[in-house]
């Protein structure tokens, strides 16, 4: 297996890594801040090794092969984790442990941090954690839409689109849907942030939230993230964004091409939008009854604490694990939920939930009628016996991988919720745990640094849907 045209698109990622990290540089320089010479160091260190790998490993007919893109994904989410990094490791008071794991936290959108005193940080390293978290958010659109269906991973074959064709034939129309993807990521990106200023935050608090709100990664620019504003529209409009960047971005290209009904006829939103109205209904009631809220407050506060869990984006609004022992046992089984397919948010993706709902109907049909022929269909398409062993194959190693975690933690000294919550956020890239330590109201930072390497691969496998990291790890996959 060559590997230079992987290092080829390595160096080209490394050098517009390093033209983005001149964006928060340029924000200090402008607005009289002091972190423009941590940037340009970190924007020189990108960029020396990504012109080298670029220019040694140039390749005439560009073409990739399964294990290639398997091994381009996994090395460009890393790679780009280690150098975006930089601007932690030179500003911040932090080791570069630290540095990696927000970093890592970042780009996979899942919003768990070990930085305290955000209020009064560096505006522009503010800036960078939210751009990181919006460049993480549409790369794993691109992934989802072109690459995981093409790989065969979890299931994702389902999905398999005009773009997930890596043939020379379809590598335009491959363009012409990640552009317009594109464009619908920018437009919400917009939306979102003109109706945050509209409702009191200011620009600079607007555009890094509506950021991390579209990604669905929950990084914020307070200690006390969502809590830090008090205007029900911004819980709101929190609440429909992080629902919208939750729906499959391929059918809001439909959508715009005039095929008005496309996200109404999907299965897997219309199971989504009515799991989140469920939730909303019956958690609220059961708040009002049990606290001092109105009916209004106490479905803002739900509405808004269930869709932050749910999309995997880990805003925190209020210390929801004091509502009481059903409350946090409640979003511990949220946190694994997830959005759509094709869509910024993580977890297991509701898509999942559904077929294994439909097969377990089948299988009792069957056993019913034994010689019956069901035929097993979803959304319009055929669940293949290839579909299904990925599918399973995927559960499975999902689960072991949140056990395995787990045990891990528990090993270097953490409690059981601890070493749970934080296996189970991070594999679901959602973000805050439960417990006094990683709960809503506290951080990462005071977990020893051999955990937060752990997490940080938890993050990265789960982001990755699991199995396309596994895979480098089998001996198969590296012989000639």
């Amino acid at each position: 297996m060559s590997i230079r045209p992987v290092l080829y698109v390595l160096g080209i990622f490394l050098v517009v890594l390093s033209v983005l990290m001149l964006c928060p540089a340029l924000y200090d320089l402008l607005a009289g801040e002091t972190g423009e010479r941590a940037f340009a160091w970190s924007a020189l260190m990108t960029f020396i090794p990504g012109l080298v790998l670029a220019g040694f490993n140039r390749v005439r007919d560009f073409s990739l092969k399964p294990r290639q893109i398997f091994l381009m994904t996994n090395a460009t989410w890393l790679t780009l984790s280690s150098f975006a990094a930089l601007p932690f490791w030179l500003k911040l008071d932090v080791s570069y442990t630290d540095a990696f794991f927000e970093t890592m936290s970042g780009i996979t959108t899942t919003g768990s941090t070990v930085l305290s005193g955000l209020d009064s940080m560096n505006k522009g390293i503010l800036l960078w954690r939210s751009l990181l978290q919006w460049l993480g958010g549409i790369g794993f659109i691109v992934i989802a839409v072109a690459v995981l269906p093409f790989l065969k991973v979890g299931g994702m074959r389902l999905f398999q689109s005009e773009s997930s064709d890596w043939s020379d034939k379809a590598m335009p129309r491959s363009g012409s849907i990640a552009k317009r993807i594109i464009l619908v990521y920018l437009a919400l990106t917009v939306g979102c942030t003109l109706l945050y200023m509209l409702y009191g935050m200011n620009t600079f608090e607007a555009i890094n939230h509506s950021m991390t709100t579209v990604s669905t990664g929950g990084y914020s620019t307070s200690d006390s993230s969502m809590g830090h504003f008090t205007h029900p529209g911004i819980f709101w409009t929190s609440t429909l964004f992080m629902i919208l960047s939750s729906l499959p971005f391929v059918l809001f290209v439909k959508f715009l091409r005039g095929d008005t009904e496309a996200l109404a006829r999907d299965s897997q939103v219309r199971k989504f939008v009515g799991f989140l109205l469920f939730i909303f209904a019956t958690f609220s009631l059961w708040l009002y009854t049990h606290s001092d809220h109105t009916f209004f407050e106490s479905l803002t506060l739900v509405a808004f604490n269930t869709t932050s869990v749910i999309t995997t984006t880990g805003y925190a609004y209020t210390d929801y694990t004091l509502w009481g022992g059903f409350a946090a046992t409640l979003f511990f089984f949220l946190t694994f939920v997830g959005g759509c397919s094709g869509s910024t948010a993580g977890g297991f993706k509701i898509f999942r939930f559904e077929i294994g709902a439909k097969l377990l109907s089948i299988q009792l049909k069957q056993v019913s009628h034994p010689k019956a022929c069901i035929v097993q269909v979803y959304n319009g398409q055929q669940i293949t016996s290839e579909i299904l062993r990925s599918l399973i194959g995927f559960s499975f190693f999902f689960g072991l991988l949140v056990c395995v975690m787990t045990l891990l933690l528990s090993l270097l000294g953490l409690d059981f919720v601890t070493a749970l919550s934080g296996a189970a956020t991070a594999v679901a890239n959602v973000g805050p745990g439960l417990g006094d330590t990683i709960g809503p109201a506290g951080n990462f930072a005071s977990l020893p640094d051999t955990a937060k390497w752990i997490l940080s691969l938890g993050m990265l496998m789960g982001r990755l849907e699991v199995i396309t990291v596994l895979v480098m790890f089998t001996i198969p996959f590296w012989e000639a």
